[in-house]
């Protein structure tokens, strides 16, 4: 008998199967990798999120962002993956991030006259009541602020505020602990009560007067997208529509459980407000979560929006200890008519 060879065939290149695989593993990598930032730019830019589950995702396209850069970075500066299409994706995924979310960074510029009349006001989710009475009751003295809208707050968390000293500082009040949000007022409140609006829970709603111009106060608490998306882009509709038949001079503050790349968040400023932290190019806030070990905020769900008649000085997030939430502080000017 005679042997005979036997000759396995080899690939035209020469390399094994086994080896070609292991040459594009870090190409299927990437590829994984960049399916990601590269679904949220759909959701932001289809505005999918209304409605629909895709509203939790879509809070993280700031990351987002920051990944894409990173992504195109490294395609760069390592040769197993700079190949021509991989760097045309990533710099394609950079540059539409970065021409959404650069706007947010930049300041509007707008010229504040010096004399103008000013409104300090504030918002907090007190989370059922949780929020330590005596820090907001400090925060409102170190800020200085006229109106805090207040939003979970029973009417145990009434009397604790009460209790602390609250009324002292802010004697006037629209409490609606019943309806979920309520606002207190260094000025008298006139007009009180819910606004007319479709959403899951009345909205508290007052005006004041500061100088010879009267402000409407919305304090805002949607329902949650995690809970029903359906439910909750119908109550920023109807706070859209809401806005569009509010004047110039209205302030909508509290809990929206939206961000700037929601997009029922932007139909809500298209109806004519202004969110003060956009405006002042501090557009990647933080508000929520807050108390989870080892993780910061990551998200902004709590604003101050303003109608026309006003413009933003400041905007600012300050932590009250037992709140999940972070409270959003802005100072706004009254703008000459």
């Amino acid at each position: 008998m005679t042997d005979t060879a036997v000759t396995v065939p080899q690939p035209a290149d020469g390399i094994k199967p086994a080896g070609r695989v292991r040459r594009r593993l870090p190409g299927l990598a990437l590829g994984a990798v960049l399916a990601v930032p590269s679904a949220l730019l759909i959701v932001r830019l289809t505005g999918l999120d209304a409605g629909t589950p895709l509203a939790v995702p879509i809070v993280l396209l700031p990351y987002s962002a920051v990944l894409s850069v990173f992504l195109l970075a490294a395609v760069l500066a390592v040769a197993a993956l700079r190949t021509r299409w991989a760097v045309a994706v990533c710099a394609v995924l950079a540059v539409a991030h970065l021409v959404l979310l650069t706007p947010r960074f930049t300041p509007d510029g707008r010229q504040v006259p010096a004399q103008a009349a000013q409104l300090r006001v504030a918002t907090v989710n007190a989370d059922v009541g949780a929020a330590d009475p005596a820090a907001l009751v400090r925060l409102v003295r170190a800020e200085r602020l006229d109106v805090l809208a207040v939003q979970q707050l029973p009417p145990a968390g009434v009397a604790a505020l009460t209790a602390a000293g609250l009324d002292t500082l802010l004697p006037y009040h629209e409490l609606r602990p019943e309806w979920d949000a309520s606002i207190y007022s260094r000025f008298p409140l006139n007009r009180g009560g819910a606004l007319a609006a479709d959403t899951a829970w009345p909205q508290t709603t007052a005006e004041l007067t500061v100088g010879t111009r009267t402000v409407r106060l919305v304090a805002v608490h949607t329902y949650y997208p995690v809970g029903d998306p359906e439910r909750w882009t119908r109550d920023m509709a109807a706070l859209a529509s809401a806005a569009r038949d509010s004047g110039p001079d209205t302030v909508f503050l509290g809990d929206f459980n939206a961000t700037l790349d929601h997009a029922p968040m932007r139909d809500l400023l298209a109806a004519g407000l202004t969110d003060t932290h956009d405006e002042l190019g501090r557009g990647w806030a933080r508000t929520w979560p807050v108390g989870m070990n080892l993780l910061p905020p990551l998200v902004q769900l709590d604003h101050v929006l303003h109608g026309p008649g006003l413009a933003g000085v400041s905007a600012g997030e300050r932590t009250v200890p037992g709140t999940d939430h972070r409270a959003v502080v802005s100072v706004l000017a009254l703008l000459p008519v």
